[in-house]
């Protein structure tokens, strides 16, 4: 597989529709997009990434958060929770070329995560956020470059991630950062992605 984009840019459905979030994050040069919408039928998810994968730039990576039978019928990779299907099953519905993420979230679930049959492994919050309702606790940043130093696999970090903190993010040794709030509450998310993509491009 190709190296992960800087970006990991989610269309998530809380902040408006997936479809027209993709687009904007894609005009904005994002090619790695996560579509999140945990409120959807699973007929109105199908239909979005469908859409989705029909407006994706040559060589964008989409991935559906949870939903591998929607990654199936679609084509799209997968990212998976730690209470979602397991890797090994996912990996043998979607076979090797399809992406598949984790989240993990401390060190013990990342060396686990290591010996699975996954592309990435996701690890956060690295800071608070407030995109889910219940999340786990803060992993940190010095945890993560523990993580970023002890695993094989690219890490993603994701959680409470701006601007602003970046750079130590990616210091600590991660692949990717994933980001949603601080890209889709901006008044133009195009510019805001031309904004991330300058400062990743630059670390």
């Amino acid at each position: 597989m190709k190296p992960l984009p800087r970006l990991y840019a989610i269309a998530d459905a809380t902040f408006g529709d997936p479809i027209q979030l993709a687009a904007n994050l894609f005009n904005g040069g994002a090619r790695l997009v996560q579509v999140r919408n945990k409120n959807g039928s699973p007929k109105e998810l199908l239909q979005q990434v469908d859409r989705i994968l029909s407006i994706a730039p040559k060589g964008a990576f989409i991935v559906v958060n949870d939903r591998v039978d929607v990654a199936l019928i679609t084509g799209a990779g997968v990212h998976l929770g730690q209470m979602d299907l397991p890797p090994a099953a996912a990996r043998g519905l979607l076979g090797s070329e399809s992406m598949i993420g984790f989240s993990t979230h401390n060190l013990d679930q990342a060396l686990e995560a290591d010996t699975l049959p996954v592309d990435y492994v996701a690890v956060g919050p690295i800071f608070p956020t407030t995109t889910k309702k219940n999340p786990d606790p803060v992993v940190g940043v010095a945890a993560l470059e523990t993580i970023c130093k002890t695993i094989r696999k690219p890490v993603v970090a994701i959680g409470g991630i701006s601007l602003e903190n970046a750079k130590d993010v990616l210091n600590a040794g991660a692949a990717s950062i994933a980001v949603i709030r601080d890209l889709l509450d901006s008044p133009n998310i195009v510019a805001r992605v031309q904004i991330w993509m300058e400062l990743l491009g630059a670390a």
